[in-house]
């Protein structure tokens, strides 16, 4: 005697539910691709985490003592025909606010829109990087041949004193790269 299996088809109602369960999984994951970005955001901007910097109305915390040399740092993406010239070396008491400039200048003969993101190393030292006034995230139009001045208002916060992780460190880079905007820098 032989015995023979018999498999029943899942009923459509379990159907349903599996693609239900789908459905709701599919919208969840998207849900989260699309948050991931300000979130991952916000927790740079808390922590500091690579090299985030902070935003200041002003420096409400004094000046220190302990001397800080900035160093500024320009890349521009391949193909985008700017020249950029980062500011010069800075140094001075921490807590002081201070004003740089970088300057672009248009290499062709069209207009171009670039824009700019930004990281400060060590990337510990991103939380005590407080910027008041940056072109950074910000579309900058250059005319064909145009040459602009972007200024840069920061501090260092005093706080950094006293993370004994930074208490070595005497130099902090802020560095920007140039990209062509979403609209392909035209």
């Amino acid at each position: 005697m032989t015995h023979t299996d018999i498999t029943e088809a899942p009923a459509p109602r379990n159907n349903l539910k599996l693609a239900g369960a789908l459905a709701v999984l599919v919208v969840a994951m998207v849900g989260m691709a699309y948050a991931a970005v300000p979130l991952y955001s916000i927790f740079c901007q808390v922590t500091g985490y690579g090299g985030t910097t902070q935003r200041a109305e002003a420096n409400l915390k004094g000046v220190i003592g302990r001397e800080m040399t900035t160093r500024f740092d320009a890349t521009v993406s391949s193909g985008l025909p700017i020249r950029v010239k980062p500011a010069r070396p800075i140094s001075g008491a921490i807590g002081t606010p201070e004003t740089i400039e970088f300057t672009a200048t248009n290499l062709t003969a069209r207009p171009l829109t670039t824009t700019a993101s930004f990281n400060v190393t060590p990337e510990k030292a991103g939380v005590y990087f407080n910027k008041i006034q940056c072109f950074c995230f910000t579309e900058q139009h250059l005319a064909p041949g145009e040459t602009v001045k972007m200024p840069v208002t920061f501090f260092v916060d005093p706080d950094i004193d006293n993370d004994k992780d930074l208490d070595t460190v005497t130099e902090i880079t802020l560095s920007y790269t140039f990209y062509a905007s979403d609209n392909g820098g035209s």
